[in-house]
């Protein structure tokens, strides 16, 4: 096959997928003229995930940059301290400490999962690290054991970056779950979707009452509707995080349909991963590394291409072809913003690696028959 399925002209990288009940939702949502945040669809969405997470609240945002920007905020981040992360993400994970007036500090990923290498983190340590902010990459879980234990022996908070992560977990305890706090997302490209979207997992209850109070503006509104108090005011800072009742009732839809949407992809991933095996044995490409005691969400099918030269011709040949592949992510510590904000904490070989390597195939629910032999076919051939 030389082109993309028959009818389908380009297959795109990614494309929403629907589970049939949106769109009655939002109706549902509109007709009750309720549109505001924190109505029932948003509280709906908030059992759920803490449900299925066992944290001990969870707080729907406009966005996993929002979440992240709650988490860092809570977790008492502020001028000059310093969070550890990698700086193979996307920017919102260090925009977060940033907005604080923080510092991220970069430290190298590992070679298998591209995930923060937690045997590099201890030596970037310093009197100023208040915060360890580990992201699971492609949904595969980081070694929280190991980040968990240097945390408790240097007091730090632990915040969790798991936008890619929802329906994955680490040795039976689900991504977000882990840390003090944790940060969805359900911006369109991820597994489950409502546009934009996101959620702070709150795992300390004793940073349930403020999480609340930093989501409401500030304010102790939430305690006023529950008859707590008498009225609700000012009383902390806060901002606007909630998201509208348009985007939570589009979004039950997606949770609901949770397990369907990941049983769809692990089955392209997985038919990636056996097509691809030849293609790793004979020295053409790295598949992905799942290791023991993760049970990943196929958030995405990436390979490693031998250097950056291979991954441009893959791209080009894929994209004459009619097959969007892409890559990222231009690592943090390497880009303007990041060398002006940031600081690298020893050698960073293999997020350097990622950055010129890596290539991302296509993968969502619904992709077209015959796509992935079709891919695997052009990256197997001469460049």
């Amino acid at each position: 096959m030389s082109g993309p399925p028959e009818g389908e002209g380009t297959v795109r990288f990614n494309r929403p997928w629907l589970t049939g009940r949106e769109m009655d939702y939002v109706r549902q949502a509109v007709e009750a003229g309720r549109l505001a945040g924190d109505g029932p669809f948003t509280r709906a969405c908030a059992r759920w995930l803490e449900a299925r997470t066992g944290c001990a609240r969870a707080l729907l945002t406009h966005s996993g940059t929002g979440a992240l920007e709650m988490a860092v905020l809570l977790a008492g981040i502020g001028p000059g301290d310093e969070v550890i992360m990698p700086s193979y993400t996307f920017v919102s994970t260090a925009n977060a400490v940033v907005l604080r007036g923080g510092v991220p500090v970069f430290v190298d990923i590992r070679p298998d999962t591209r995930n923060l290498d937690e045997t590099r983190v201890e030596a970037a340590i310093t009197p100023r690290t208040r915060a360890l902010l580990p992201v699971h990459y492609a949904g595969v879980g980081c070694d929280m054991d190991a980040l968990l234990d240097i945390a408790a022996r240097h007091g730090l908070a632990v915040i969790e970056d798991a936008a890619q992560g929802v329906l994955a977990s680490y040795r039976g305890r689900p991504l977000g779950s882990i840390g003090g706090l944790g940060a969805l997302s359900f911006h369109e490209t991820k597994n489950l979707m409502a546009g934009e979207g996101g959620a702070l997992l709150v795992n300390d209850p004793a940073l349930a009452e403020r999480a609340e109070i930093v989501w409401e503006k500030g304010t102790n509104r939430r305690q006023f509707h529950r008859g707590e108090v008498d009225k609700y005011t000012w009383v902390d800072v806060g901002s606007s995080f909630l998201p509208s009742e348009l985007t939570a009732a589009f979004l039950l839809a997606q949770l609901e349909g949770a397990e369907d949407i990941t049983a769809r992809r692990m089955a392209i991933w997985d038919a990636y991963h056996e097509a691809l095996a030849p293609l790793e044995t004979a020295g053409r490409l790295e598949r992905p590394v799942v290791p023991d005691g993760c049970r990943h969400n196929a958030h995405m099918y990436y390979v490693m291409m031998p250097d950056g030269a291979a991954r441009a011709a893959a791209l080009k040949h894929l994209s004459e072809a009619g097959y969007r592949a892409v890559f990222h992510y231009v690592p943090l510590h390497a880009a303007p913003a990041g060398r002006r904000y940031g600081r690298v904490a020893g050698p960073l070989p293999h997020t350097d690696a990622a950055g010129e390597r890596l290539l991302r195939l296509p993968l969502w629910p619904g992709l077209p028959d015959g796509t992935v032999e079709a891919v695997v076919r052009l990256l197997a051939a001469p460049a």
